[in-house]
């Protein structure tokens, strides 16, 4: 029987959630304001995620609470109120690490399933059965794992057991993100969702004995971002992550925009589907639209990650900076006869070089030959932020996004 692997996608607030499910996520990742591995978004109130969960239910789709920062004891005596408001609001699994906060999951709310976290580090198959035995209904891959070392686990674990594992986005140069860098040098706990990412820093690299003597870290001799790893994408490959036996590919990015999570979800919606269409091919090979699609986000350079083993995974990056082609302008909240009512995201100008994204994965090119304010007069360029436009354009469903070539930002 073919596998449908399910394409998982971050969550930062609800918002996101509602772009992630329209863009063709079967199911969403969250978090309540504690217990979840990043802080810097907005994450869901209980109310929030009551309304997130009905959304995303009525559309026959998914959504999983994170909950896989490693708690203090204070913290601890909160977790069964958190687990139970969970419960109430309805989420179909919990993301876990910490040993406690399973057993907590299990005796609090015991109908939901608990998937262990990435940060759990399992990457081998006598701990995907251990973390089975003692109630997981998924594992989540450390990042390390190669193509070979998922499928030998998948062969020695129950079928009844669920793997998934990271396909796009931000990798951490720690093992599964078990960090300390942040908190020794900023005094915030990687492992509490607060990071800093000092990986993402320059360093100088010299031995104590030998001063002034630079170890080579690549050809910039004024230093180098040595712990600066590249951004994963499996996209060309996601025909070899499905056949090792991934059950749910993983997008990266609750910190990140909606128009991020909306695009790069789109890409590998069309990726996985165009994978599934023929499954029994051994030669897929990935359409141009969707790679092309992964530019128009910001990213950094991409990588294979370690799927294909850690001599693959070397990288040189020489830059902290992000490759940023694109940028985010506007939404389309209706369209009628022709005329499209956009809001404010972004300035842009006539004659600007245009697309916009649909929520079915196409994109088209934009050529609009006016711009009209909220007041119905005639402007060169889009009003201020947030506020409402209307322009020119075929046909587009609600919540199609609008972009431009940042080339044409400062004409």
């Amino acid at each position: 029987m073919l596998q449908i692997p399910e394409l998982l996608a971050p969550a930062g607030d609800l918002e996101r959630l509602r772009y992630a499910i329209n863009y063709g996520a079967d199911a969403v990742y969250c978090s309540l304001p504690e217990f979840g591995m990043r802080s810097a978004p907005a994450n869901f109130t209980p109310e929030q995620l009551a309304e997130g969960v009905i959304y995303a239910h009525a559309r026959g789709r998914k959504v999983y609470l994170t909950m896989n920062t490693l708690p203090t004891n204070e913290e601890a005596d909160r977790l069964p109120e958190a687990i139970k408001a969970a419960a109430t609001a309805g989420v179909d699994a919990f993301i876990v690490a910490d040993l406690g906060v399973l057993e907590a999951c299990k005796q609090f709310a015991p109908e939901i399933d608990v998937h262990m976290s990435t940060q759990t580090g399992i990457t081998n198959w006598a701990a995907a059965r251990a973390a089975y035995n003692m109630g997981a209904k998924r594992v989540v891959l450390a990042r390390e794992m190669s193509l070979q070392d998922i499928a030998t686990l998948r062969d020695k674990t129950p079928p009844e057991l669920e793997i998934e594992a990271f396909v796009h986005g931000a990798m951490c140069m720690s093992i599964s993100g078990r960090c300390l860098l942040s908190n020794y040098m900023a005094g915030r706990d990687a492992n509490r969702g607060q990071c800093v990412q000092p990986c993402r820093w320059k360093y100088y690299l010299s031995e104590e004995t030998r001063p002034g003597q630079l170890y080579e870290i690549g050809e910039n001799e004024n230093g180098s971002y040595i712990l600066n790893a590249n951004d994963l994408c499996t996209a060309p490959f996601i025909d070899l992550i499905c056949k090792a036996g991934v059950d749910s590919l993983k997008i990266e990015g609750r910190a990140k925009t909606f128009y991020y999570v909306a695009s790069v979800t789109a890409a590998y919606r069309k990726a996985l589907d165009q994978y599934l269409a023929d499954p029994l091919n051994d030669n897929f090979e990935l359409s141009d639209d969707v790679l092309a699609e992964l530019t128009r986000t910001s990213h950094r350079h991409y990588s294979p990650g370690f799927y294909f083993g850690r001599e693959q995974a070397r990288q040189a990056t020489d830059s902290a900076t992000y490759i940023r082609e694109w940028e985010f302008v506007g939404t389309v909240e209706s369209w009628e006869n022709g005329v499209a009512s956009c809001q404010q995201r972004g300035k842009w100008s006539l004659g600007d070089t245009l697309e916009v994204l649909c929520p079915d994965g196409r994109s088209i090119p934009l050529h609009p030959e006016w711009i009209k304010n909220e007041a119905g007069e005639s402007v060169e360029s889009t009003p201020h932020a947030m506020e409402k436009y209307t322009i020119p354009t075929p046909e587009l469903p609600p919540m199609s996004l609008l972009r431009r070539k940042v080339e044409t930002l400062d004409k």
